[in-house]
Order: structure tokens, then C-alpha cells, then sequence
């Protein structure tokens, strides 16, 4: 079954909303980020901010010196970029108890085009003291990292997509803070995914499967801070890394696991992503094709980074 994480996201606020700690915020866009299904089960404490997302990050941040985990909601380009000012010097440096949860991230926004579509927000984000970084890949790791996230004292950025995205886990699925996930093994080599781009990796891992490759799939949930266990196992064993986001390859998640393989254990690695441009308008699935992003996209860049494993 096909669920935006954002929906997810507005179900979780929903039911673990009985805790009276929790507060939301949102910039006008409440039935876009789904915040509104928390507003109808507890209107006493949601607050609709508008179209101002400093003043409502502001606002969370003193609210959460009283005691309270508040939930910041709107679109990622607004959230992360416009108040990152905010989100800097009135969250992370006090690391007060603020959740900046932004929804439509990426190109698969689509129609919106490239003012509306955050292909930098984790880079923003990743580069701020303090702040944890989390982007998962379906509705069920959404809920799981929702509660996780009430649960923790301190900021995060959680990252959330418009698009309906397949199922990648059942009901026995855990969510370890700060862990990756291997979703399946391989020893030719490793595609590292976060996002709806796991997917895509689970796709390509089909595709290399039937052609006698064995890829190694991993899903990045936590970007900050990164798994750096998981990927330098998969860098001594299989010898040759594939990243893949719906984000800029500039300063995302195949930066993160770069800086980490040239800290310890350098091997072969290709990054997909978006690669220095900005978005277009049209429909998400075009533009995921158009951008390079698809499970094709990935089974190309795992042969080719194949031929550069050590001898």
C-alpha cells in the first residue's frame, strides 16, 4: 500500500498526541503537512503560525523552554531554508526540544517547481550543531521515527515527502535511533539509499540480481549522525559504494558517507542525486527520470563504480 511519509507523519502526531507535552505549530499548510489530524484531536494545542516560518520557529523555541516538545511544521524549502537563521541560533545552539518536521521535500513535489522544491535541505541542516537529521523511507518507519523523536531531548529535522511511496517494512519493523539498516546482502557491491530512493535501491537490486550482481541495500534513515559502522562494514566487504537521495549530491547523504569512507576506509564510490541544479515543474515520476533518479539510474552507476574496486 502507497503512503506519503507526510501522511504518515499527520497519523503519528494523531496518536501519540495524548501526551500533553506535545505541541504543534504549523505555517498555514496544516492540510498539506497533515498537522491538521492533529488539530482535530487536540485544537487546544495546535497553533497556526502563517505563512511565517521564522516567527513560528521562534515561537517554538520559546514555547519549548517551558517544558514542552514542539513539533514544527511546513514546507522543507521554507522550514529549512527560510528560517535557518532560526533554526540556528534559536534552537540548536540553546539545543532546545524543537522538531522541525518538513514536509514536501525534493523534486517530487513536481507541479510546485524549483522555488517550492528543497534539494539542499539536508545540507543545510546536516552542517548545524546540535541538530539530528532523519529521513525515512516509508509510512511505517514515519510513525516509528515520530515516536523515537518525542522521545528524545533535543532538535531534529525530520525530512517528509509529498509523493506516495510503497511499503518497505511490515509490522515487525523497529526503528534504532542512529542505526542503518541492511535490507539485503550482497558482496559485489553496496547501494546506500535514504528516502523514497530506498525503493528505487530495492528495485535495482532486483535488476542487478537477475544479471549475477549481488548488491548489498542499505537504508540511511538517520543522516546525523550517520551509521558510520554499517557503511565501513559494507566498504571492506563489498568494496564499492552507490549513494542515492533525492537531494543534491552536494552536501547530502552521499557527502556524509564520503567524508566517512576517506576518514576510514577509502573505496570506489558514485553519488545519485541531483547534481548542482535546480528543479523543475512537471510530474514527480518524469522528474525523478528526468534527474537521474531512478532504480535504472542506480544499476548504471553500480556497474560502473564496479570497475573501479581495488585490484
Amino acid at each position: 500500500m502507497k503512503k506519503a511519509t507526510r501522511a504518515a507523519y499527520g497519523e503519528a502526531l494523531a496518536e501519540y498526541g495524548s501526551d500533553e507535552r506535545i505541541i504543534v505549530l504549523d505555517a498555514d499548510l496544516s492540510k498539506s503537512t497533515m498537522t491538521a489530524k492533529f488539530k482535530e484531536v487536540y485544537p487546544e494545542r495546535f497553533f497556526n503560525t502563517g505563512i511565517a516560518e521564522a516567527n513560528m520557529i521562534s515561537s517554538a523555541a520559546g514555547i519549548a523552554t517551558c517544558g514542552k516538545i514542539v513539533f514544527a511544521s511546513s514546507f522543507a524549502i521554507f522550514a529549512a531554508v527560510r528560517a535557518a537563521e532560526q533554526i540556528r541560533n534559536s534552537v540548536c545552539y540553546p539545543r532546545l526540544n524543537v522538531k522541525i518536521a518538513a514536509t514536501h521535500a525534493g523534486i517530487s513535489v513536481g507541479e510546485d517547481g524549483a522555488t517550492h522544491q528543497a534539494i539542499e535541505d539536508i545540507a543545510v541542516m546536516r552542517a548545524l550543531p546540535n541538530l539530528t537529521v532523519i529521513q525515512p523511507c516509508d509510512g511505517r518507519e514515519t510513525k516509528q521515527a515520530v515516536k523515537a523523536i518525542i522521545d528524545y531531548d533535543g532538535p531534529v529535522y525530520l525530512r517528509l515527502g509529498r509523493l506516495p511511496v510503497e511499503d518497505i517494512y511490515d509490522n515487525s519493523y523497529e526503528f534504532t535511533w542512529g542505526k542503518g539498516v541492511q535490507l539485503k546482502d550482497g558482496c559485489d557491491v553496496t547501494i546506500i539509499a535514504t528516502g523514497l530512493m530506498v525503493g528505487s535501491a530495492l528495485e535495482a537490486y532486483e535488476i542487478l540480481k537477475a544479471q549475477g550482481i549481488l548488491a548489498r541495500v542499505i537504508n540511511i534513515h538517520t543522516i546525523k549522525p550517520i551509521d558510520r559502522e554499517i557503511i565501513i562494514k559494507a566498504a571492506k566487504e563489498t568494496g564499492a559504494i552507490v549513494t542515492a537521495e533525492e537531494h543534491t549530491i552536494i552536501g547530502g547523504l552521499g557527502s556524509a558517507v564520503c567524508e566517512v569512507l576517506s576518514e576510514e576506509y577509502p573505496v570506489p564510490v558514485k553519488r545519485i542525486g541531483i547534481e548542482d541544479k535546480f528543479g523543475k515543474s512537471g510530474k514527480p515520476n518524469e522528474l525523478l527520470k528526468l534527474y537521474g533518479l531512478t532504480p535504472e539510474d542506480i544499476v548504471i552507476k553500480a556497474k560502473n563504480v564496479m570497475t573501479l574496486k581495488r585490484k
